[in-house]
């Protein structure tokens, strides 16, 4: 892939030119499929991963098996803040929820790179003040809102994530992310399908009316973008 593509990722978008140089020596481009797992609770952090087409949820697990989505990674950030901020492993997990491009790096050579300075550590501090806001706000979220209102904020942001108004999404996946039984689920896409909002067919979701998602969805949605947005529209050395 060109150094186009690979700066696709905005962390990585927003490297001066001879950093970026440095550290893409060590990246390597990967296709990420679904359920690919960037770490695994209590194992070992051994990689960074830099999405770029593809999607990651960080998933709090519960009784070694109930899981709760607490963010969702694309092309805006990276997936190993626990590495990034000194842990060797993370009591959640990580894993891919939309297939896609994604560039690695091994850990070491993560830190490497954070230890010479420069624009790498700043941003890194930037996306991890952003995810901050991101999970508190999804503990807002859902506390005190909808299954309605959560799922039209989870496809918008999804939507946000990949670029494109249809993906794959199966409803015993997204029952595990909203936390909620897979009959809730079902009833909550017919609701927001018939408003013409959605087309959902055989897994795969199109966002019909991405405006109307919009109006539905919580103010949750809009102060998490706007927060990853900043972080987007950051220019190196601001």
């Amino acid at each position: 892939m060109t150094e186009e593509g690979v700066r696709r990722n905005a962390i990585l978008a927003q490297l001066p030119e001879s950093e970026f140089d440095e550290l893409a020596r060590r990246l390597r481009l990967e296709r990420t499929e679904i359920k690919h797992v960037g770490y695994a609770p209590g194992k070992p952090i051994t990689d960074i991963y830099f999405p770029l087409t593809s999607v990651y949820s960080l998933v709090a697990i519960a009784d070694g098996k109930f899981r709760l989505e607490v963010a969702t990674v694309g092309y805006e950030g990276m997936v190993g803040l626990p590495a990034y901020l000194g842990a060797g492993s993370s009591l959640q997990a990580a894993f891919c929820q939309v297939a896609g491009d994604t560039v690695g790096i091994g850990v070491e050579d993560f830190r490497q790179a954070l230890g010479r300075g420069g624009a790498l550590r700043a941003l890194m501090n930037r996306f991890t003040q952003a995810t901050m806001v991101q999970v508190a706000q999804n503990v807002v979220c859902n506390r005190s809102h909808s299954t309605d209102v959560r799922m039209a904020r989870w496809l918008l942001t999804t939507q946000d994530r990949v670029g494109r108004d249809e993906f794959p999404l199966t409803q015993d996946f997204l029952a595990q992310m909203l936390g909620v039984r897979r009959p809730t689920v079902s009833d909550t896409a017919h609701r927001i399908q018939a408003d013409g909002l959605i087309r959902y067919r055989r897994g795969v979701v199109v966002i019909a009316d991405r405006g109307g998602l919009e109006q539905k969805a919580c103010e949750c949605y809009r102060i998490v973008k706007a927060e990853f947005d900043d972080l987007r529209n950051h220019r190196r050395g601001g």
